[in-house]
């Protein structure tokens, strides 16, 4: 009777522990260690041991807590739209598994390869601003002011960048993955401990539900309280499917056979709303900023062949369009943007807006 009632937790516990929950569960000690270690970088930059430079236009730096998706692409576009009408705007990234190094600025004959697929993007969808990748910072900033004259930059991914004492910080935390429910590295997916939201100007919650309702807000309000900063509800809007020559309408996709190609960190809202649109597709799920081989091509390729119907076409992500354009036929791409819920934008611009005026040179 013991034997069996082991053999029946021992059951539970082998469907709650998947493989990698359980070895993220034995590596717990490197957690602790990894946490001491991060806890004493940051202390050390907050009394001025290790050095931050400032700069004296505005520095707006968009990142989260945890590794992943969070949605840092579309609210780093989402800042450009509102901004690059009044301000001569720049961004800065840190170019992630791009084969260049050093500071970069990007121009028509770069490809992802050069300087990665976030800032290719950037470039290609916004002509009238500025593109670097730099992965010193403080370097790439100073060589932006000194070459482009910004009146003010973007910073994608540089929440932990300590060197660099940006203006205003913007923490994204995922909806359903939130920083205040997760754990540190490597058991977890915190980057640092909670504690590092205490940075941030305002904390943006990314990824909701289109039909997020007061009592669910509330209560993401309650686990944030303690952090005492203006919280705002993001949600993912998709526009047109386009390629590089047409546009087909997202009711257009339910007449066609898609092979579906991701190289994303969380390509399921992207699922999702497939799904919800009853569209008809085959997954091909790679690596997050995933470099395609000749192979992996060549793959893709023969999957979208083998699809009998003669309207089919290669859907994917638009960081994963400027990878593969070059070599792909028949890709097409659909485009996400950052929308408010609830009117928040107007509070959220205003904010942006006031702090760059009372920031500027």
């Amino acid at each position: 009777m013991i034997f069996l009632n082991f053999r029946n937790k021992l059951k539970i516990l082998l469907l709650y522990f998947t493989p990698m929950k359980f070895l993220r569960f034995l590596l717990f000690p490197f957690a602790i260690i990894y946490d001491v270690v991060t806890t004493t970088r940051n202390l050390f930059f907050d009394v001025g041991i290790f050095k931050q430079t400032s700069f004296k236009i505005p520095v707006i730096v968009v990142g989260n807590l945890s590794v992943g998706g969070t949605g840092k692409t579309p609210q780093i576009e989402y800042l450009i739209r509102i901004l690059n009408k009044q301000f001569k705007v720049a961004v800065l990234s840190r170019g992630y598994k791009r084969n260049t190094t050093g500071f970069v600025l990007l121009n028509d004959a770069h490809i992802a390869l050069d300087v990665g697929d976030e800032p290719l993007q950037y470039f290609k969808k916004f002509k009238n601003i500025d593109v670097a990748v730099d992965a010193n910072r403080v370097e790439g900033i100073q060589k932006l002011i000194n070459d482009k004259s910004p009146e003010l930059i973007l910073l994608d991914d540089a929440y932990q960048h300590r060197k660099v004492k940006g203006s205003f910080y913007i923490l994204l935390t995922k909806f359903d993955d939130l920083f205040t429910d997760d754990f540190l590295l490597p058991t977890g997916n915190l980057r640092e401990s909670r504690g590092g939201a205490k940075r941030a100007n305002v904390i943006v919650v990314t990824k909701c539900p289109a039909d997020l309702n007061d009592q669910q807000k509330e209560t993401i309000k309650g686990k944030l309280e303690n952090y005492q900063k203006e919280v705002f509800f993001t949600t993912i809007s998709y526009g047109a499917i386009l390629s590089s020559k047409n546009i087909i309408s997202i009711d257009e996709l339910k007449d066609y056979k898609i092979l579906l190609v991701t190289g994303i960190a969380n390509p399921n809202p992207l699922l999702g709303f497939l799904n919800d649109k009853k569209i008809d597709f085959k997954h091909l799920k790679f690596t997050d900023h995933h470099n395609f081989s000749s192979t992996e091509i060549k793959n893709i390729q023969q999957e979208f062949d083998a699809i009998t119907s003669t309207k089919k076409i290669i859907l994917t992500t638009e960081k994963d369009f400027v990878r593969l354009e070059k070599s792909i036929e028949n890709l097409f791409y659909i485009p996400i943007e950052t929308s408010f819920l609830d009117n928040q934008q107007d509070g959220f611009d205003k904010l942006i807006m006031n702090h760059i005026q009372q920031n500027r040179c």
